[in-house]
């Protein structure tokens, strides 16, 4: 019996959001737009430069941002992860548990460590740069799932992230074969250019004999097939997924239902933070599709959402944002 829309799987982070002008962030010295991971003493070393800039805090991580859309939509997530027993592993998880997502963490069964956090730096072009330690969630692995509640799931979502880290890649091939075992979806997204770029030999591990739904960006897809040519890149991801989404910025999306190519439109906005736009995008459509919807009417959820969130900064929007677009596609 299905007792949840979607098991999510992925990196604990607590999110520290900044805004910086681009000389300030190019001193930080770590490559614009993308995830580059720190050990600790970088990533303080980062704080200290930064301190008296004022910054926002939240539960995050990219596959906990998609269990929070789709929450906020009315479905019902479980997300796997790993804090640690100190008051940012605690702050994280009534922060989830808060937003209506369900979890095998418990509060008075944490383990020692230090909990991950992810420095988020946000430029006046929207874009996002991320410094992330990864703390005790680098040691996430395949005895912090649940073989029963991934049974009672839809859908498995697995974060590209987990791919930088031996036991989160084992983890996530284990939740695979779980769902496979159990009849039922696999999806996972890429994440991030530079675990494509650094990572491709552990993704393809994870997506392994190919999953049912893949997310991408369109450089993250262009650069998993090798090539500069988007038809090509989709043709390449056709032998890895049943079915994708590519998102193209406020060029809209790509969606391939397993027979046909569908274009979403994009809303264009004026950007001002692009942080949790592919996260809210995957919650929209994942949502979309439990629901029975076609994969153009989910792409239409996703794409909606994640316009909205990039004209404000963090990344989510509120419980009211959300609820008036579903409405909104929702007839």
């Amino acid at each position: 019996m299905t007792q949840y829309h979607v098991y999510g799987l992925g990196n604990a982070l607590v999110d520290i959001e900044l805004s910086l002008t681009p000389e300030i962030l190019a001193a930080v010295g770590i490559d614009k737009g993308v995830m580059t991971l720190l050990d600790e003493e970088q990533q303080q070393g980062i704080l200290d430069r930064l301190q008296g800039h004022s910054f926002k805090k939240a539960s995050g991580g990219s596959a906990a941002n998609t269990l929070i859309a789709l929450g906020q939509l009315g479905g019902q997530g479980f997300y796997a992860c790993k804090v640690a027993n100190d008051e940012d592993g605690l702050f994280y998880l009534y922060d989830l548990v808060n937003c209506g997502v369900a979890t095998q963490l418990r509060a008075d069964a944490l383990e020692p460590g230090i909990t991950g956090k992810c420095l988020v730096m946000v430029t006046p072009d929207a874009d996002r740069t991320m410094g992330t330690f990864l703390g005790i969630s680098g040691s996430f692995g395949a005895g912090d799932l649940s073989a029963d509640a991934i049974a009672a799931a839809d859908y498995t979502y697995i974060e590209g992230y987990l791919v930088s880290s031996p036991t989160g890649k084992a983890a996530a091939i284990a939740a695979r074969q779980m769902a496979k075992a159990a009849g039922k979806q696999v999806s996972l997204t890429l994440s991030d250019f530079n675990m494509v770029k650094f990572f491709q030999d552990g993704l393809l591990e994870m997506i392994g004999d190919g999953v049912d739904l893949l997310f991408a960006n369109e450089t993250e897809a262009l650069a998993m097939a090798g090539t500069e040519d988007l038809t090509a890149a989709i043709d390449h991801l056709k032998t890895l997924s049943r079915t994708f989404a590519i998102t193209r910025g406020s060029d809209g999306s790509l969606v391939f239902d397993g027979d046909n190519l569908l274009e979403v439109a994009g809303y264009p906005v004026q950007a001002v933070d692009t942080v949790g736009a592919g996260d809210s995008y995957a919650g929209g459509f994942l949502y979309g599709l439990t629901q029975g919807w076609s994969y153009g009417k989910a792409g239409e959820l996703a794409s909606r959402l994640s316009s909205q969130l990039v004209t404000q900064y963090g990344p989510r929007l509120t419980t009211s944002q959300v609820q008036t677009i579903l409405q909104a596609v929702a007839g």
